[in-house]
């Protein structure tokens, strides 16, 4: 494996672990100095509300910074935020006040770190060369660290408080995990951030009323985009579906199970049942890239989750809950990996931060509107109706995303994989229609990041890496 991409997992790796720990340790700081039960789910609602909107927001600054200092940036504030707690608290006391205000101002900084870490992934690719399957291993690799750090993060901050207890040295721990992530991002090759320069309005300036209008316009571009582009729509539904299904499992459904169930302390298991699946899945899938076919990989996802959710709605035992669980995440995975592989290469780079934005605050939603009406079947209707909704929902999703011609050819037409360095006409803002700009492609070209000394497109808009 290349240095860059090395480099870039061990970032991602750390930014992940640091907020893992996080997750655990900020709650049960919150119950410690509050005692309020009611108050860490009120911190969660905020977070995730700020995140959906920032998310939204941020794929526009993601789109004109350095996406390398971007990311860094983000992760030294982060760090800055988590190890101002312990200075708050011997100067003023934690009141529920600050941990709202450090809750969203964490989600500022971090939501438009993580999405301009991801937006480096492809640029990695096509240094690294962009051999044949580069980009679905590196994709693939990234999920399984991911998928592992998902089970180990809360793990590890948990470890650490029973280790430490709730002092600040778990707080210092917390920081420095993100303060080595973005030393580690700021080592990646400088070109790897570079965005296309934006022309300027007919003003000359993109401040004051001229710079919303832009902003407005940028933002409506994106949407157009993911609206009209039927890949990554589709991808987008599919996955924001089972996002919301497998929220409701772990923060509804099987907590109420395994109370009913007399074994509350298995309805943890779920989410480490779900993370083993996943882990292996993105493994098996790793291992396997350029021997299967994506369209065998999404095949076998959906039919595997169709009877994971199943399985889970006959509530027959909490073993087999447990194994379904399992399933789905073994084989969700892969079909994970293959639609974000699919959004890398339809989305053009000069939006890509905005359109991952847009997902990114969708899949922050979609649980907010499946959660609470099944939690009212399963007050009203009982466990087993509500799960056998999910189920159905779940189903249809599966058998519909089979169906749809988008998804029946996801893989290379024959005689070569997609042109990775096809490069894109600027979007135009004054072009009666940017989608048609954003999907003309030009000729190839052979180095792996297109600057303005290409004579591939001697008019494309030059880059600039800042720093």
């Amino acid at each position: 494996m290349r240095r860059n991409f090395v480099i870039y997992l061990s970032s991602h790796g750390l930014s992940l672990l640091g907020k893992g720990i996080a997750a655990a340790v900020l709650p049960l700081l919150v119950l410690d100095r509050t005692g309020d039960v009611l108050a860490a789910g009120i911190l969660a609602t905020i977070t995730t509300a700020t995140s959906a909107v920032v998310g939204i927001l941020g794929g526009l600054l993601v789109d004109r910074v350095d996406r390398r200092r971007l990311s860094a940036t983000s992760d030294l504030l982060a760090a800055a935020s988590v190890a101002a707690l312990p200075l708050v608290d011997a100067l003023w006391g934690l009141s529920m006040g600050w941990f709202v205000g450090v809750a969203v101002v964490g989600a500022v900084i971090r939501v438009p770190g993580m999405t301009a870490l991801e937006t480096l992934l492809p640029v990695l690719a096509r240094l690294e060369g962009d051999r044949k399957g580069s980009l679905d291993r590196l994709v693939a690799t990234r999920e399984t660290v991911s998928n592992i750090l998902l089970l180990a993060g809360p793990g590890v901050g948990g470890l650490l408080v029973v280790l430490l207890g709730l002092t600040p040295a778990v707080l210092y721990v917390t920081a420095a995990t993100s303060v080595l992530a973005a030393l580690l991002t700021l080592t990646l090759d400088r070109r790897a951030g570079a965005v296309p320069l934006r022309e300027q309005g007919a003003g000359g300036t993109a401040s004051g009323s001229g710079g919303v209008r832009r902003a407005v316009t940028d933002l409506a571009e994106a949407w157009r985009f993911l609206s009209a582009s039927r890949i990554v729509l589709g991808a987008t539904l599919v996955i924001a579906m089972f996002v919301a299904a497998i929220s409701v499992l772990q923060t509804t459904l099987m907590p109420a199970y395994f109370t009913a169930e007399g074994l509350p302390g298995l309805a943890g298991m779920t989410l480490s049942a779900l993370a083993a699946g996943s882990i292996v899945g993105s493994a098996v899938f790793t291992l396997c890239t350029g021997r299967v076919r994506r369209r065998t990989w999404f095949v076998i996802g959906m039919a595997g989750t169709l009877l994971g959710f199943a399985a889970i709605a006959t509530m027959a035992s909490p073993w087999v809950v447990l194994a379904a669980a399992a399933l789905i995440g073994l084989t969700n995975a892969p079909v994970g990996a293959v639609l974000g592989i699919l959004t890398i290469e339809a989305t053009p780079d000069a939006m890509r931060g905005r359109v991952l934005g847009a997902q990114n605050a969708l899949m922050l939603a979609a649980p907010a509107l499946v959660t609470t009406p099944l939690a009212a079947v399963a007050a009203t209707a009982g466990l087993p109706a509500a799960g056998g909704i999910l189920a159905v929902l779940s189903g249809v999703t599966a058998v519909v995303a089979l169906a749809v011609p988008t998804f029946r050819s996801l893989d290379e037409p024959e005689g070569g994989e997609p042109d990775a360095h096809a490069h894109r006409v600027p979007l135009d803002a004054t072009s009666a229609d940017p989608l048609a700009a954003v999907a003309t492609p030009r000729p190839q070209c052979s180095e792996p990041v297109c600057g303005p000394e290409c004579a591939c497109a001697p008019d494309r808009a030059p880059t600039t890496a800042i720093g």
